[in-house]
């Protein structure tokens, strides 16, 4: 089977969801950084045509008013919900996780409302107390648990990962605990120290979790924890992390930057990572007024160990019309 790619252009932080109904449902973030919208498509390759809906729009003041950020669209403890990140004006950098929530059970026609702040578990002081964004969500064993993106000192402090078990889609049931920090030289990179946007896969007994790291030029990258799926997932001693990125900027290949992925199974049941990266390595000014990150399909496969590999093949790129050079304001 083969994939558009770019599937989206100018749509970084991907997030793809295939749902019972075997329907694609499909958000990121927007270039303007103030919506949420979603798309919907009987396959993959449809997404790309697909018409986007917008179904909530930033406040003019106050929270929710700046930098709407990396929407993840789940279907959770049977309600539909959108987590994003959003900041305030003028506090444009008090950035937080917040929730939308679906008012029936059609994502594309129903009512969407603001289901307000994630909210931290009794007696946990911590959690979305600073710098916060890039929530997922996932089940294991009847659990749901959320994994999110968190500073230790403010908009330029060290950015971590923390999981906590889910008591509802909006509230946290345990406290946090630390995942993973930026160890390594490679999470390190570009003037950030960064763990951010993580991302489930499960295969063969395992439960890997992958994650981006460093600034978000061509330093970004992807690493990778694993956890065996009987393990404790809140002892951060059940997790491993490995020692080297699992994908990184591939010049050879046009592939500059890539991250900030989910996993989605594909048309013939494959298993799919969809990420952003650009296609140059040159940046003008801030890397976030630059918004040619655009979404890919990349097919995983897995090794002798059944560990994912995370590999392009180069006749998977760049098989669309669409000239991956520097755009503007396409498709806001």
């Amino acid at each position: 089977m083969s994939y558009l790619s770019p599937l989206v252009p100018q749509r970084a932080d991907p997030y793809l969801y295939k749902h019972t109904n075997g329907k694609y449902y499909f958000t990121a973030t927007c270039p303007k950084y103030d919506r949420v919208e979603i798309r919907c498509a009987d396959t993959i390759n449809g997404i790309a045509t697909a018409p986007a809906r917008v179904v909530w729009r930033r406040h003019h003041v106050g929270v929710m008013a700046s930098h709407i950020w990396a929407p993840e669209l789940h279907y959770i403890m049977g309600q539909w919900v959108i987590y994003f990140a959003a900041g305030e004006l003028p506090e444009r950098w008090k950035i937080r996780p917040f929730t939308l929530i679906c008012q029936g059970d059609d994502p594309m026609t129903d009512e969407w409302v603001e289901g307000g702040m994630m909210r931290p578990a009794e007696g946990d002081p911590y959690s979305f107390t600073d710098f916060s964004l890039d929530m997922t969500v996932f089940e294991q064993k009847g659990k749901w648990f959320a994994i999110w993106a968190q500073k230790v000192g403010g908009q330029y402090g060290i950015s971590n990962l923390y999981i906590a078990e889910l008591e509802s889609p909006t509230q946290l049931k345990t406290v946090q605990v630390l995942l993973t920090t930026p160890d390594y030289d490679w999470e390190r990179d570009g003037g950030f120290w960064v763990n951010e946007g993580p991302a489930i896969l499960k295969h063969d007994g395992k439960i890997f979790c992958t994650f981006s790291a460093s600034a978000t030029g061509a330093c970004y990258c992807m690493g990778l924890l694993t956890a065996d799926e009987d393990a404790d997932l809140l002892d951060p001693r059940s997790w491993r992390k490995d020692r080297y990125p699992v994908l990184k900027t591939d010049e050879a290949l046009k592939v500059y930057g890539p991250g900030h992925n989910c996993f989605v199974r594909g048309d013939e049941d494959e298993q799919l990572c969809l990420l952003h990266f650009r296609s140059y390595e040159k940046i003008s000014g801030d890397p976030l007024n630059d918004h040619n990150r655009h979404a890919h399909v990349m097919k995983v496969t897995f090794d002798e160990t059944g560990a994912p590999v995370f590999r392009f093949n180069k006749e998977d790129l760049y098989n669309t019309s669409f000239e991956n050079e520097k755009q503007k304001d396409i498709n806001w």
